[in-house]
């Protein structure tokens, strides 16, 4: 197919529609990210309103406002074809794209499905059927995948690339905790319009090709039921390619931080859970100075701990979670786990007394808080601070 530059009068043979597919029809749309794609818009357009002819599905175009006219040549197509959109917006790299068409798909035209591919030919337009049949057969998320067997690249890739590709998948497969996904950074998929929601991809703020990795990352954690299915990936026949020396050292530390920020709220758990530590032998010590027998400072200590968590808890540990009920009612189920604590810790610390009289209190009392810690985690990031958003 021949490239089609501005002001070029377009000569481009309409292949016949493919046999109808199970959801290649109403509620789809195709978002496609150009900069800079006027030799391979049109075509690929052309291409995908003829294979997929149902009145309800969508093609919509992102572009970054391309000096090249890609925008332009969009629009003529539109006039002629009411199911072509654009949608235009000041440069802000691929991922921004993604995210800005991928939000409009769902609240602007109320897409039950949405497929993303690039505009290079580098998906073949064909192949996307088979992706949406896969949703229809009960799939979330279906990724078209270089790495599963059937799969295969551009005998044309280059050693290097070759192996910068396979090494950084499984270097995002293990690292950001996306195990059994063969082909991470894909960017051929068809995900369901509630798993899109489900992962918020609104909130992704990549701006590189590491939009694939944390969109895919948000779906999985979500709960979306993820396969894949095998494909050839082409390399493009016109124009240049947008990934860089950037855009790869993006990918490694996006990669890194995906993997920091998945155990956050852990985190965030053990730093208060650390705080309340503080809270309950400093003030144990203090009672103790004070002259309080042991046996009631420790109970009033751990009460203490219990108040100072709680608030931490709730308006920071838990704070970005849609939580069940009010604020009293979190704090009666928080005291209530912390009584059962309590309760265990207390036990503990007396049992250790008897064995060991002549042990420093304190260090009894630290013993003391140590098998309460994971029974308190798991209750309270499960039920006092459940939160309601969709998994």
């Amino acid at each position: 197919m021949d490239p089609v530059h501005p002001g070029e009068t377009l000569r481009v043979d309409t292949p016949p529609a493919l046999a109808p597919s199970k959801t290649a029809g109403a509620g789809t749309c195709f978002v496609v990210p150009t900069y800079n794609e006027a030799p391979n818009i049109v075509p690929l357009l052309l291409r995908l309103t003829g294979l997929y002819t149902d009145p309800d599905a969508a093609f919509l175009v992102v572009d970054d406002e391309s000096p090249d006219g890609t925008g332009r040549l969009v629009r003529e197509l539109a006039a002629a074809d009411g199911r072509v959109r654009l949608l235009e917006g000041p440069r802000r790299g691929f991922g921004q794209a993604y995210v800005r068409g991928m939000t409009y798909a769902l609240e602007t035209l109320g897409a039950n499905a949405v497929v993303q591919m690039d505009a290079d030919f580098s998906h073949d337009p064909a192949a996307a059927r088979l992706l949406l049949d896969r949703l229809a057969d009960g799939a979330d998320v279906v990724i078209g995948s270089r790495y599963v067997a059937g799969g295969s690249l551009d005998p044309r890739w280059h050693v290097g690339r070759r192996l910068l590709s396979r090494w950084g998948n499984r270097f995002a497969r293990y690292i950001a905790d996306i195990r059994g996904v063969r082909d991470c950074t894909s960017g051929f998929k068809a995900i369901r319009a509630e798993a899109l929601r489900a992962a918020r991809v609104e909130d992704i703020r990549a701006r590189g090709h590491t939009f694939q990795i944390m969109l895919l990352h948000r779906l999985i954690h979500a709960g979306a039921r993820v396969v894949e299915e095998p494909i050839h990936f082409r390399d493009r026949e016109r124009g240049r390619t947008k990934l860089g020396a950037r855009s790869i050292l993006e990918f490694f530390c996006t990669v890194w931080w995906l993997r920091l920020t998945s155990h956050r709220v852990l985190l965030k758990y053990g730093l208060t859970g650390l705080v309340g530590v503080l809270v309950n032998l400093g003030s144990f010590r203090i009672l103790l100075d004070l002259g309080v027998h042991k046996f009631l400072a420790s109970p009033i200590a751990v009460e203490l701990s219990i108040v100072s968590n709680f608030l931490m808890h709730n308006y920071w540990t838990f704070a970005d979670r849609v939580m069940i009920g009010r604020k009293r009612v979190r704090g009666l189920k928080y005291n209530a786990v912390s009584m059962a604590t309590l309760a265990l810790s207390y036990a503990i610390f007396v049992g250790l007394s008897v064995l060991f009289p002549r042990a420093s209190p304190v260090l009894l009392q630290a013993c003391a808080i140590v098998p309460a810690v994971a029974l308190n985690y798991l209750t309270n990031s499960y039920w006092t601070f459940q939160d309601t958003a969709p998994k």
